[in-house]
C-alpha cells in the first residue's frame, strides 16, 4: 500500500499539471494489463500446485520489483516507463499469489469459522493499508520515493519468512485438477457465470468500482484542490483505510448474527456510491477525509459479506479458479475506473470525474438488485 501510493506520486511529479490526469490513469491501467492476461491461468495454478510454494515464487518476484523501483529512483530517472513497467510486472506476480492466498484461508479454519477469519483477514489488511499510506507520507516527504520502494522490498523478506515458517498444513478436502490446463480454466469460468449469487457480487464488484474509483485522483485533490503536501497527501490515501478497518473490526462479532445479508451488501455499495458524491463536492480537508473514510467502511462491509458468499458458495477443488476469475473484477473495476477518472478530469477537472462516478456506481446498485432477485433475498444460511 506504500508503494501504490509512492507510484501515483511519483508519476505525478514527473509529468506536467496538464497531463496529470491521464499519467495517473494510466498507472491503473498497466497495472491491471497482466492481472487479465494471467487471470485465468494463475487460478488453475492454485488449484493444482502447492499455494504455499506458488507464493514463495510470487512474493520473491513482488520484493524483486520493489527493490528495482527503488533503483530506479535512486539513479535519478526522470522518464515514466520504468514505473509503468515494473509496476506491471509486480502485477503480474501478484495476479498469481491472489487465488493461492485467498483459497489458502479456508483450508485453515473449520466452514463454520469461515466468515469470522474473512473479517480478520479484512481487518489485517485494512491496518496495513491505514498505516501504508500514511508512513509513505512521511517517508516521501522527509527522505525520497526510492525509499519508500526498499521499505516495501524488505517487508516481504517477512511474508516469505512467514510462509518458510508454516508447517502441517490440512490437506484439501477434494482433489486438484489433474492439469495444468486450459480445459480446468474453462470449467472455472463455468461454474462462475453458470452461479447467479457469485456472477451478481462479481458484477457489482465491478460496475461500483469502475464508476467510483476517485483514489488515482488524490493527488490532484492535494496539490491542487486541498493545497495540503505530501504528508496531507498520505493520510487522504490511509482515510479509506481507517474507515475499512473500524467497520471491520465491528463486523467481525456481528457478521453470523446478519440475516439479511443480500440486502446489507447492496446498502454497502451504494453508501460507498454516496461518500463518493459528497467527497467529489467537498471543499475541506475534514469532510474530504470523513468521506473517504465512509467509502471504505461501506466498502469493506459489502466486500466481507461478498466474499463469504463467494467462499461458501465454492467447492475447494474451484476455489482457486473462482478467486482469479473474480480478480479481473476486483482488479478491473478500480483500475479501469482510474483511466476513466484520469480522462474525465482530464477532459472536465477532477471534482466533476469524482461526483460523475458516484453517480454511476449508484445507477450499477440498482441494475445489479434488479437483475438479480436472489442476491436482494439472500439470507445467512441460504
Amino acid at each position: 500500500m506504500m508503494q501504490s501510493a509512492a507510484m501515483l506520486w511519483q508519476v505525478s511529479l514527473l509529468v506536467p499539471a496538464s497531463q496529470r490526469g491521464l499519467a495517473l490513469g494510466l498507472v491503473g491501467f498497466v497495472r491491471l494489463v497482466p492481472i487479465v492476461a494471467f487471470s485465468l491461468i494463475s487460478g488453475v495454478a492454485a488449484d493444482t500446485f502447492d499455494r504455499r510454494r506458488l507464493m514463495l515464487v510470487t512474493q520473491s518476484g513482488m520484493a524483486a520489483c520493489a527493490a528495482l523501483l527503488a533503483l530506479v529512483d535512486y539513479a535519478g530517472v526522470r522518464s515514466l516507463w520504468p514505473i509503468y513497467v515494473l509496476g506491471a510486472a509486480g502485477s503480474a506476480f501478484w495476479a498469481f499469489d491472489g487465488p493461492a492466498r485467498q483459497s489458502l484461508v479456508p483450508n485453515l479454519v473449520p466452514r463454520e469459522h469461515v466468515p469470522n477469519a474473512i473479517s480478520l483477514n479484512t481487518i489485517m489488511f485494512q491496518t496495513a493499508s491505514v498505516i501504508g499510506p500514511a508512513l509513505g507520507g512521511v517517508v516521501i516527504a522527509r527522505w525520497s520515493v526510492g525509499w519508500a520502494y526498499a521499505i516495501n522490498a524488505i517487508s516481504f523478506l517477512f511474508v516469505i519468512g512467514a510462509l518458510l515458517m508454516m508447517r502441517d498444513l490440512p490437506p484439501r478436502a477434494t482433489a486438484a485438477p489433474s492439469e495444468f490446463s486450459l480445459a480446468a480454466a474453462r470449467a472455472g469460468l463455468r461454474f462462475v457465470f453458470r452461479t447467479p449469487l457469485i456472477r451478481s457480487t462479481m458484477l457489482l464488484d465491478f460496475f461500483a468500482t469502475f464508476f467510483a474509483s476517485a483514489t488515482a485522483l488524490l493527488p490532484i485533490y492535494a496539490q491542487d484542490i486541498l493545497r495540503v503536501g505530501a504528508r496531507g497527501y498520505g493520510l487522504l490515501s490511509a482515510a479509506p483505510s481507517v474507515g475499512a478497518m473500524l467497520a471491520g473490526a465491528a463486523l467481525v462479532p456481528l457478521i453470523d448474527r446478519i440475516e439479511r445479508r443480500g440486502p446489507v451488501l447492496l446498502l454497502g455499495v451504494a453508501g460507498y456510491g454516496i461518500a463518493t458524491v459528497v467527497f467529489g463536492l467537498a471543499r475541506s480537508f475534514a469532510l474530504t477525509f470523513v468521506c473517504l473514510a465512509l467509502t471504505g467502511a461501506t466498502d469493506t462491509v459489502s466486500m466481507v459479506i461478498r466474499n463469504v458468499i463467494r467462499q461458501l458458495q465454492t467447492p475447494d477443488e474451484m476455489r482457486g479458479r473462482m478467486t482469479s476469475i473474480n480478480m479481473i473484477f476486483f482488479m478491473g473495476g478500480p483500475q479501469l475506473g482510474e483511466l476513466e477518472a484520469g480522462l474525465v478530469a482530464q477532459a472536465w477537472g477532477a471534482p466533476f470525474s469524482v461526483v460523475t462516478g458516484g453517480l454511476g456506481c449508484l445507477l450499477a446498485v440498482a441494475w445489479v438488485a434488479w437483475r438479480t432477485p436472489a442476491l436482494r433475498h439472500y439470507r445467512r444460511g441460504s
